[in-house]
């Protein structure tokens, strides 16, 4: 069975859709502080049509902190993001995003794949249905996990602004 991600950066929402568009299940997200966008280095969550080109982090820990896509060693504490105040923390699972339109989100200046642009999980003090990521979609992180176990690579992802 197909399915598809929709993500609306207006009600900061995640919502799971069968192949007949039927709603499975809906999360909370955290998208881009700067709002839409495509260009690289905007800090922008990129809109259209993604694909889940890499799924990330199958059976490791809730909290685990990835750099650079690869699981560091460490589980996420508050005591450690006392000791990195400035990290932007990628927790958990990541589901990297390509791009599916030409010259809107892939190659060039808007390739989001090269953007790094992640669905992933986030410390559970981060809010959620409210902007405030780099341009990634952050989730609670039992949220990632049970969405990570749903859904395969290559599901079609849209990211609207309505």
């Amino acid at each position: 069975m197909s399915s598809i991600l929709d993500i609306s950066l207006a009600q900061q929402t995640l919502s799971l859709l069968d192949a007949d568009g039927a709603l499975l299940a809906r999360y909370a997200v955290s998208t881009a502080l700067n709002g839409p966008g495509e260009r690289a280095d905007s800090g922008c969550t990129p809109r259209g049509w993604h694909v889940i080109r890499a799924r990330i982090g199958a059976g490791m820990p809730e909290n685990t902190v990835f750099r650079g896509r690869r699981a560091t060693g460490e589980i996420y504490s508050p005591v450690l993001a006392e000791r990195f105040p400035a990290r932007d923390w990628i927790l958990t699972r990541i589901l990297w995003l390509s791009g599916c339109e030409c010259g809107r989100n892939r190659l060039g200046a808007v390739d989001t794949m090269r953007r790094y642009i992640y669905i992933h999980g986030a410390p559970d003090s981060a809010a959620m249905g409210v902007a405030g990521s780099h341009g990634c979609i952050r989730m609670r992180n039992a949220d990632i996990v049970e969405l990570f176990e749903r859904v395969p690579a290559y599901t079609r992802v849209l990211i609207r602004e309505d």
